[in-house]
């Protein structure tokens, strides 16, 4: 991956994490530390920069799509996971 790919990413990650960070300022119902902030941009360029990988490596059409449905089931099990606990890891937010 070139640099300018991974610029691109990581001004996407900061573009998506500017939504929760102007919720905070105009709303109670969002409220996110420097760690939330953090690990929200650790799983975001993760799944981006996987995202990106798998659609320039990956040459099978089908086999693109399946890798990357999994990978975004993945990431949103995850992202719930760490926001509701749906399965009470110790990872989970409650």
């Amino acid at each position: 991956m070139n640099l300018r790919r991974f610029g691109i990413i990581l001004a996407i990650v900061a573009i998506l994490l500017l939504i929760p960070a102007i919720a905070m300022l105009v709303s109670d119902g969002a409220n996110w530390s420097l760690a939330d902030f953090v690990i929200a941009a650790i799983l975001l360029t993760g799944l981006l920069t996987g995202l990106d990988t798998l659609n320039r490596k990956v040459k099978r059409k089908s086999l693109r799509i399946g890798l990357i449905l999994l990978l975004l089931f993945l990431f949103v099990l995850l992202w719930a996971e760490m926001a509701v606990g749906l399965f009470g890891s110790p990872i989970s937010g409650s």
